[in-house]
């Protein structure tokens, strides 16, 4: 029998996911005979496989499940629901379904975005929000929101008719509907049940030590994401992210630093993140766009970091005419931003790259 779907490499993720659950059970276990220092290491700890486990664990799989055995992907989704306080189904829902299909897009005509987790969502105008606003109050509501769905015992956890946001990315096909929804709610099952276990071993770890770590944690996440689309230019897949290509993140970090690939191609196993980075390198290379010299999470030690964003309205025009012959048009209009529109045969004008 077949265990893996892509690589037996997988089998490295499930034991750190396995690892975490252990670990933080013995933190509680031992969190009354522990001493100060242990106490604040344990914290630390926790704080840190709450953080990777989010940014790398989950968001791998997420995009490419690990195992053939459905039942197989169904465990580890709510080991992890536990592990990162959310159901890991949901967390597919919205990130694969809503942030990958626009690629932290800026406001339309409407006065919002359509990524609903845009960075450039609550901004002013057409600038990112701050990063406090985006990171740390973005938190706040994610624990807020997450306190709500734990709260539906009434239900059993359930995805309510109130969710429209979760509801609108399920699949419409009904049987595959039925199977994401219901992931959704053994997600939140386990995460209920698994609070439940640790508060029963140390309900003073579970309130002083997994709670303010698991905010802590989500705040890192958003400033990972931040600045994995800080200063990029959206409106090209070749253009809307950020990559860090330092060997030791990329070997213990699955190769997450290759973002602007992963938007490329999100569904492409993370092995293989080096190898569409070489299949595109000519696109790549030919446009301007970000390379940090900094993991994203520390993107703010990126002092001089171009704001890409800036220049997506009024400094070039490119025209598409005739059958497939273009031509670019640079016009310099003063107001330091840039428009990228095609005009193909059709009469229609699409804003994006080839």
């Amino acid at each position: 029998m077949k265990i893996w779907k892509h690589t037996p490499m997988d089998a490295a993720l499930v034991a750190l996911s396995i690892g975490q659950f252990v670990v933080m059970t013995a933190l509680a276990f031992t969190w009354g005979q522990s001493s100060g220092p242990a106490r604040v290491g344990g914290f630390a700890l926790a704080t840190l496989m709450m953080t990777y486990n989010i940014i790398i664990i989950s968001h791998l799989f997420t995009h490419a499940a690990w195992f053939e055995a459905r039942w197989m992907n169904s465990a580890i989704s709510m080991l992890n629901s536990l592990n990162i306080g959310q159901s890991v189904q949901a967390y597919q829902l919205s990130h694969v379904r809503n942030h990958h299909r626009y690629n932290n897009d800026q406001k339309g005509a409407d006065g919002t975005t359509k990524d609903r987790s845009s960075t450039f969502r609550d901004g002013e105008g057409s600038e990112h929000a701050s990063l406090f606003r985006y990171a740390v109050l973005g938190a706040v509501s994610s624990v807020l929101g997450v306190g709500k769905i734990l709260s539906a015992v009434h239900r059993l956890w359930k995805v309510g008719k109130h969710e429209t946001e979760l509801l609108e990315y399920a699949t419409k096909v009904p049987e595959t509907r039925a199977r994401e929804l219901r992931q959704v709610q053994l997600d939140r099952a386990a995460h209920f049940l698994g609070l439940c276990f640790f508060l029963a071993i140390s309900w003073r770890w579970t309130l002083v030590c997994y709670l303010p770590a698991y905010i802590i944690a989500l705040a890192l996440v958003n400033v990972q994401n931040y600045y994995e689309h800080y200063g990029a230019a959206p409106g090209s897949r070749y253009t809307d992210s950020v990559s860090y290509y330092g060997r030791v993140y990329n070997l213990i970090a699955f190769n997450d630093g290759h973002h602007q690939e992963h938007h490329l191609r999100p569904q492409t196993h993370w092995s293989r993140m080096p190898a569409v980075r070489r299949e595109h390198r000519e696109k790549l290379d030919v446009r301007e766009r970000i390379i940090s010299p900094v993991p994203a999470i520390l993107g703010f030690l990126h002092r001089d970091r171009k704001l890409l964003h800036r220049l997506q309205l009024g400094c070039g025009l490119r025209l598409q005419v005739g059958c497939g012959e273009a031509a670019d048009l640079r016009l310099q209009v003063g107001c330091g931003k840039a428009a990228d529109l095609r005009q193909y045969p059709d009469g229609a004008a699409h804003v994006g790259d080839d």
